[in-house]
């Protein structure tokens, strides 16, 4: 999502048809118009993987609990390390992690120590085992030791009380770690949200049905179920629904019922077997229906009784490039956390990208560093909307802005890598 703030102004024109909508102000006028779900359940932790916090969540305990060894080696007290030369210490015993050694070490004594054992009483600093000399029950060090090393002190990690998360948290496995280290099994999180979806099309059938004559098969409810369940959204498949306004009508309507977003892919253009604007004007509201950009044009948004509605295009590119782009920030903010920041970055274009002003284009391209640690792109092969490869084979976006007229073989361009829409 870009920076830069603009306001929201429905008139908005472009070079190619003017009543598309700056694809910028688009993108901020969805996420204004959307609201965060608010409703929230328990669930076990194993279970809490890209969720979203909807609580406070407090330590109770100090991470670690105690003060232990960061390294194999002596437990001694720093009061004894040599201020010269080296120094003999008897060795009385050994401390295992989850095995403490419960006695007291005097002065001139040390215990063996495994990494994560709990330090013995009266010690404080851990000498590594490769830098002590062994002999019998008698090890050597040197005066190159420094008081306090190789230990981790208790509650150095969490102190008992410390406010770990917040709510509009979005929890990735090192979170979900954090929090068994807490001794926490249950959390308190946004419920998961609820999208239904179905494709529309004469066209379109199923996989595992024959094809007839000028039909294909279905990619886009595949493509959608492969993202939404990426996000851990739950699903709602409604299937291929016929080009009618019957079916077309039915189809909104079951789709509304329970879901908080319905998404669609075809028949949001303007021909005579195009039913989903004009379904969604009359059970609904648009908000706007085709925005300044390629591949993507005839975008629909909107709302149905309570759920908000995306209208994707039908071609396989246009629908996963609408979702990116305009969809999962959406959904990221519905769940409760802020949408995530796209990584932006320069690179040298080895290709031509054709191109005219009046529109973003969003092409696709293979970005790697090159033996001067630089980055370059290439697009990849022919960039229609219905070429789903060119996606498959990509690892970025290429972006280009409204005033582009083109880009040159050695000219820098912005690419959007695919891994910060994951």
């Amino acid at each position: 999502m870009a920076d830069k703030k603009i306001k929201y102004d429905p008139s908005c024109m472009d070079d190619y048809d003017p009543s598309s909508m700056d694809a910028q102000i688009a993108q901020q006028h969805i996420l204004h118009s959307i609201n965060s779900i608010t409703e929230t359940e328990v669930v076990p932790i194993r279970e809490a993987l890209h969720r979203v916090v909807a609580e406070d969540i407090r330590s109770t305990i100090n991470v670690p609990s105690h003060t232990n060894s960061a390294m194999d080696g002596y437990a001694i007290k720093s009061s004894d390390i040599p201020s010269k030369e080296t120094k003999q210490f008897k060795l009385i015993g050994t401390a295992w992690a989850g095995r403490p050694f419960r006695n007291n070490v005097d002065d001139n004594e040390c215990v063996r120590i495994m990494t994560g054992a709990v330090m013995p009483a009266n010690t404080d600093t851990v000498v590594m085992q490769e830098h002590v000399q062994v002999n019998d029950n008698l090890i050597t060090i040197d005066n190159k030791q420094q008081a306090n090393q190789n230990v981790r002190q208790a509650g150095e990690d969490i102190a008992e009380g410390d406010l770990v998360f917040t709510p509009g948290k979005f929890l990735n496995p090192s979170d979900i770690g954090l929090i068994a280290s807490l001794g926490i099994g249950e959390i308190k999180v946004i419920r998961k949200l609820r999208a239904a979806f179905f494709s529309t099309g004469d066209e379109l059938v199923s996989i595992g049905t024959p094809l007839e004559v000028g039909q294909i098969y279905d990619s886009n409810r595949y493509t959608l179920w492969s993202m939404l369940t990426r996000i851990g959204v739950e699903i709602n498949d409604l299937g291929v629904v016929r080009d009618t306004p019957e079916a077309v009508e039915a189809a909104f309507l079951e789709a509304s019922e329970n879901a908080d977003i319905v998404i669609t892919s075809g028949g949001v253009s303007v021909g005579d077997a195009d039913f989903v604007k004009e379904t969604l004007e009359k059970l609904g509201e648009v908000n706007f229906w085709k925005v300044a950009m390629k591949p993507g044009r005839p975008l629909a948004f909107g709302k149905i009784k309570d759920a908000y509605f995306f209208g994707l295009p039908g071609n396989p590119v246009s629908v996963m490039v609408t979702f990116y782009i305009f969809v999962q920030a959406a959904i990221e903010k519905m769940m409760g956390h802020e949408p995530k920041q796209r990584i932006q970055i320069k690179a040298t274009s080895k290709s031509e990208l054709r191109k005219r002003p009046g529109r973003v284009e969003y092409q696709r391209g293979t970005y790697e560093l090159d033996e001067h640690g630089e980055y370059t792109v290439s697009k990849t092969g022919e960039q229609g909307s219905g070429i789903l490869r060119s996606m498959s084979d990509a690892n970025c976006f290429i972006y280009l802005p409204m005033e582009s007229n083109g880009i040159g073989i050695g000219d820098k361009v912005e690419i959007w890598p695919f891994d910060s829409f994951v």
